[in-house]
């Protein structure tokens, strides 16, 4: 290999994205804007907003900076938002606020959350959260900016570039809000292997034609992308800026016939192996379809059209089959069927059927598909280099059939052979989206969600593509961490959409005959090692030369492939101690390489130490971007929620384990919800409490409370115990939804997650965490495992009690509570199984008797105009003691509260978690 220096860089023609050919060179002329004027009305300026990116052997760096003034004689809030692939890891953050300046450390959570608890930030916030962008994550801070200051933001963050479909892609997003004095990306490309070809595609439909400058040479390539005020205004006289999109860099390195790739550097070595010329390999596909009802509509419509695409796309040589389910398992094929054109045309009228309707069987479903896909191999039916996948698409957790997610896995696991690969797409918020990845992990896949505003038949075409990609997987493996066998025999059957595989490890020329055996592992290059050695010099020459390239490039790569690999087994240990013992590897990785990893917190404080802020990575999911600039009220549409916003107070406050959360002495008499499920109805003016059961079955959603006039919804979905228990299945509250339609706030509690909605965010919080998020109205406030507060205008306030049960209890589930104080702030014509009795109705109780059980004794209750039977028993109210509970008297109503309640219990189902009650 020969290295060459930048005298051979050539401009490639601007704005028309295309290549020429080396030693050629263009030119062209800028209009000149070193007099052109901003308009000095504007409140915030933004004076400049720079990007830039260093990719080195594929570890690409970036850095996003803006510096903004405030013009404005009244304080202004001032909102850095910048969107950053899932995959990357934060390593810096800085800000200047009026000659004040904050920098970062990477902390434990807990050490973070303490810390950031002793000394919060006035008028200033930071967080890291989940994008409604697909594999997207926002880090966003906000603050409070005095008149005539000025603020500036640092951000920097990494990545590896993974080879899909025959090229790398870096993606910058660029949002600054507003138009920037001086905007400017730049992109470097250090690739010692040789720079095949590099492509910058049209993103911004020719707005910016001839602005984009491309200079490539055998080794090193720059783009430039510098647009002028006047070409960032969305018209000639406009005062709005066009620049909000994507720039992309697509580009290939150079591959000789070895297809490998091996540099060593700074005490670390990479390897690359991305063979080309490959022949496809034939697929044996199971698409298994979600069609319950929930699916009905623009989701099912958009998953038609992307599938019949798909089908499209198989070869003749591929063989397929189609599974439909709701709470049954239908089959287009029972068995695989070869990718004819008649067979496929066949296939998507069927597809063009269905109409969506039902519960959702996915325990059954994935049983269906893997039993076809192994019965075919087990008689010889497939093809010995063919691959076999199943697809599943689904929006919602099982709600017939097998319930259990763990017993799911399970079955799943046990039955699936090792050479099928279950690759899973989750469509919408609804979705148990952990769940998912945790079914595709296990069995040699991934997961991807796509959010319900999104274009799903895109991301759906898009996702097969990935998955579907004849090439090797993008094994994520490095060395010493994984030995060679492991990489032999575990790493190469499981394939995903890309063409390349790196290995990465610490360089001990003590042991080359170890390395050696890794690169002939992947490669079968048995001079490779050699003949890297040999160049160790020139490389290092190479790059030293370079004031671009990245010095630390191979530590990086080491490094994130450690902790990402590092991530994936802990979510699959086998044990509590595995867990604990990866939790540590990584923790002390995140904080010996200063990067955030869903462990570590970011702490971001001024040089006395007195005010801090806090940002923690979301929680693990399994590209790219830069951000956003917003001022004044206007709030960033794909962060955190503007309901959750009340400058200048924190968006979110993380307390420390053992801080003080919205909590009080619970009221002594409430109208709540228990167990399978239990109503028990206060009524205050009678001083008695009634109760009544509603014996359902799983699925099916309740309305508690409905009032559209003051926009209040409160539903329960129920869930179904493992079994029946005495020849009757029981029913818990398994989620609950809580809609104040007024402040678009949409708030889902289940066993699992507490998610809020607002806008067109969405923000998730777990149950092993202790916070609180407030706006003007809302207030919610979560008790580690324990209890949900939700507080209205600080006059009305619900709570939501968590149980869990012994996971391998052979009957019972985990369930929710709910407890709801009795209120005059509903309206009159507020209703459901809780609702109507806001309005406390008259009741009447007398001639008490002994009962069928001496313990219980019977009363007559007038009630509604009716006379009905009751008998008086004891119920739990588990407020004070989450355990045992405390015994509360109440005169049962039998029949599901028959007569007690308006009308039949079956009348209170609704179709959605958030949909108001339609009353006759």
């Amino acid at each position: 290999m020969g290295f060459v220096d930048y005298e051979d860089l050539v401009e490639l023609a601007p704005g028309k994205f295309q290549l020429v050919a080396e030693n050629q060179r263009y030119q062209r002329s800028l209009p000149g804007e070193s007099g052109e004027i901003m308009e000095e009305a504007d409140q915030v300026t933004l004076y400049s907003y720079k990007v830039q990116s260093t990719i080195t052997s594929r570890m690409a760096t970036t850095m996003i900076q803006s510096k903004v003034v405030n013009n404005s004689p009244q304080p202004q809030n001032v909102v850095f938002d910048v969107q950053i692939p899932k995959g990357a890891f934060i390593s810096n953050f800085s800000m200047t606020v009026d000659g004040t300046t904050f920098r970062s450390s990477i902390k434990e959570k807990t050490v973070g959350r303490a810390l950031y608890a002793q000394a919060r930030a006035k008028g200033k916030t930071a967080g890291l959260v989940r994008s409604r962008a697909l594999d997207m994550e926002n880090f966003r801070t906000e603050v409070n900016v005095l008149p005539g200051a000025k603020v500036q933001f640092e951000l920097h963050y990494q990545e590896v570039k993974w080879r899909k479909l025959g090229s790398y892609e870096h993606r910058i997003y660029l949002q600054p809000g507003r138009l920037a004095k001086h905007l400017e990306v730049d992109v470097w490309v250090i690739e010692p292997q040789g720079i095949r070809f590099l492509h910058v595609p049209d993103t911004f439909e020719g707005h910016f034609d001839g602005v984009p400058v491309i200079s490539k040479g055998q080794q090193k390539a720059h783009v430039s992308f510098k647009p002028t005020v006047a070409q960032q205004r969305i018209c000639p006289n406009c005062r709005e800026t066009v620049v909000d999109g994507e720039l992309v860099v697509l580009y290939d390195v150079k591959r000789e016939e070895k297809a490998g790739e091996l540099e060593v550097f700074n005490g670390y070595f990479v390897h690359f192996f991305a063979p080309d010329n490959l022949d496809p390999i034939p697929k044996n596909i199971l698409f298994v379809i979600d069609v319950s009802g929930s699916m009905w509509g623009v989701k099912m419509k958009q998953t038609v059209e992307a599938m019949k695409t798909i089908l499209d796309d198989l070869r003749a040589e591929d063989h397929f089959s189609v599974i439909d389910f709701n709470q049954n398992v239908r089959t287009w094929r029972n068995d695989l069927i070869s990718a004819t054109k008649t067979q496929v045309s066949d296939a998507k009228r069927y597809i063009e059927k269905i109409q969506p309707s039902g519960g959702t069987n996915i325990n059954e479903a994935l049983l269906r598909a893997i039993f076809i896909l192994n019965e075919a191999n087990n008689l010889g039916l497939l093809d010995p280099n063919s691959v076999s996948l199943i697809i599943l698409v689904s929006d919602g957790d099982p709600t017939v059939g097998e319930l259990k997610l763990s017993k799911i896995q399970k079955n799943v696991k046990e039955n699936i052979q090792d050479n099928i690969s279950l690759f899973s797409l989750g469509m919408g918020f609804d979705v148990d989206y952990d769940f998912l990845k945790r079914l595709s992990n296990e069995n040699r896949g991934i997961a991807q969600r796509i959010y319900g505003n999104q274009d799903t038949s895109s991301q759906l075409k898009k996702f097969y593509n990935q998955v579907s990609t004849p090439l090797l997987r993008n094994v994520q493996f490095n060395y010493p961490h994984t030995s060679v066998t492991d990489v032999t025999q575990n790493n190469f059957h499981n394939y995903f959409g890309g063409s390349e595989i790196v290995v990465a490890g610490k360089f001990d020329p003590a042991k080359l005959d170890q390395l050696e055996s890794i690169i002939t592992a992947t490669s079968a290059n048995t001079q490779l090692v050699l003949e890297t050695l040999a160049q160790m010099d020139d490389l290092q020459d190479f790059l030293s030369k370079d004031k671009h390239a990245d010095p630390d490039f191979t530590r990086k790569l080491w490094a994130y492939l450690t902790i990402n690999q590092l991530l994936a087994e802990r979510s699959l240990a086998p044990t509590a101690a595995a867990k604990r013992r990866i939790t540590r590897s990584i923790l002390q990785m995140s904080l010996d390489h200063h990067i955030v990893t869903p462990l570590t917190s970011l702490v971001i404080e001024n040089e006395a130490g007195d005010e801090r802020m806090l940002a923690d990575a979301p929680p693990q999911d399994p590209s790219c971007c830069s951000g956003a600039l917003y001022y004044g009220s206007k709030v960033a549409p794909d962060s955190i929620p503007s309901w959750a916003n009340p400058s200048p107070t924190p968006v979110i406050s993380m307390l420390a384990q053992g801080a003080q959360v919205l909590e009080s002495t619970p009221p002594p008499h409430v109208m709540r919800v228990e167990n399978d499920p239990h109503f028990i109805i206060y009524l205050p003016k009678s001083q008695k409490n009634i109760c009544f059961n509603i014996d359902s079955e799983p699925g099916k959603i309740l309305n508690l409370v409905s009032d559209p006039e003051s926009g209040i919804v409160i539903n329960g979905q129920l869930v179904g115990a493992k079994k029946p228990n005495n020849g009757k299945l029981s029913t818990y509250f398994g989620k609950l939804g809580f809609y104040f339609q007024s402040e678009d706030v949409k708030i889902e509690i289940s066993t699992e997650a507490i998610t809020l909605s607002g806008g067109s965010s969405t923000f998730a919080l777990s149950w092993s965490d202790t916070a609180q998020v407030m706006n003007q109205r809302v207030q919610i406030s979560v008790k580690k495992a324990k209890v949900v507060t939700i507080t209205l205008d600080k006059e009305m306030s619900f709570s939501v009690l968590l149980h869990r049960v012994w996971k391998k209890h052979p009957i019972n589930v985990d369930f929710l509570g709910i407890y709801v104080p009795p209120t005059n702030k509903f309206s009159p014509n507020a209703h459901g199984l809780i609702g109507q009795f806001m309005q406390e109705p008259k009741i009447h109780i007398f001639n008490e008797r002994p009962g069928k059980d001496p313990e219980k004794p019977e009363a007559s209750m007038e009630v509604k105009g009716q006379k009905l039977i009751v008998t008086r028993g004891l119920q739990k109210d588990y407020r004070t003691d989450l355990v045992f509970g405390t015994d509360v008297t109440c005169w049962f109503v039998h029949n599901s509260g028959k007569g007690f309640i308006d009308g039949h219990y079956k009348d209170y189902f609704v179709p959605q978690l958030y949909s108001f009650l339609k009353r006759p």
